[in-house]
């Protein structure tokens, strides 16, 4: 029975530059490329965790974990088609057409390949990153040759694809670190004592757990507008990632400690001018009726 099973397996199904393809050479073939995904991501791995353990920064053991993962799955699939006989010089050439095809029909596919590469090499932006791409702040999980993966503050995950993170426009919070400036805007009734109201924000941005002491919190005057003085606090956080529950937390108690002060948020106001009419005169659009 083995011998029957031997024999259908070295049956050749086709003949490829003068090497017979046969099932047992298929199965190899499909064994040495799982083979290199297991090899490969394994030494992935342990490259990412000897980087990890010498201090090396994450993005970088990354980058390097990935591209490391991609050129032994890559070297895997060279092997296997070499296996069952696959001309590599026919397979070269192919993938020049293929290139060419890709140029004209898959343009936006090819352009996000390749900035993921750049992604991988340049690293603008890597994994653990609190970046602000698309109206969409959330933090880097996992960069891909295709798309990037990440998590926005509402815990919902994004795909970003990778040509909008090279060329579009990307805040990246955490280069050179992860601290933000964090500015609070709020507008005071025209006769507000300034000095007053300066105080109540500064106590206010003090108390807040998350705002550092150095730099200080300072307040600016941001001009006069049509229905009020606008003012600004602006004070640093040491986690950009923190940012909207800091602003949520300013602004509850600007509203408490402004009434407690008794200063007034005005709301927006018009004046409006209406001219008197010469006596007599009818009013536009008026009917003269008779009766």
């Amino acid at each position: 029975m083995f011998d029957d099973l031997l024999y259908y397996l070295r049956l050749p199904l086709v003949t490829l530059s003068g090497t017979d393809v046969t099932p047992l050479s298929l199965l190899t073939a499909i064994a040495i490329v799982v083979a290199a995904r297991i090899v490969s991501g394994f030494a992935a791995r342990s490259l990412a965790r000897v980087l990890s353990s010498r201090g090396t920064d994450q993005g970088v053991a990354f980058a390097v974990a990935k591209i490391t993962r991609y050129a032994g799955t890559i070297i895997g699939l060279f092997v296997a088609l070499g296996t069952i006989g696959v001309n590599m010089s026919a397979v070269v050439a192919a993938a020049a057409v293929l290139l060419v095809g890709i140029g004209f029909g898959l343009q936006k596919m090819a352009e996000n390949f390749i900035s993921g590469l750049i992604l991988l090499v340049e690293r603008p932006v890597r994994r653990g990153d609190f970046i602000e791409v698309g109206g969409v702040l959330g933090t880097v999980e996992d960069i891909g040759l295709r798309a990037t993966k990440v998590v926005s503050l509402d815990a919902v995950t994004v795909f970003v694809p990778n040509g909008e993170l090279v060329s579009g426009t990307v805040i990246n919070h955490s280069v050179p670190d992860d601290s933000l400036r964090v500015w609070i805007r709020v507008g005071v009734a025209y006769g507000t004592d300034l000095d007053l109201a300066q105080r109540v924000l500064l106590d206010v941005a003090r108390a807040e757990p998350q705002i550092l002491a150095e730099p200080a919190p300072t307040i600016r005057h941001e001009g006069f507008g049509d229905s009020s003085i606008d003012l600004a606090i602006l004070a640093w956080i040491d986690d950009a990632r923190d940012v909207v529950t800091v602003r949520s937390n300013l602004l509850f108690a600007i509203d408490k400690a402004f009434r407690a002060a008794g200063i007034e948020i005005p709301f927006p106001q018009r004046d409006v001018h209406v001219k008197s009419l010469p006596a007599g005169a009818a009013t536009p659009g008026a009917r003269a009726h008779t009766g």
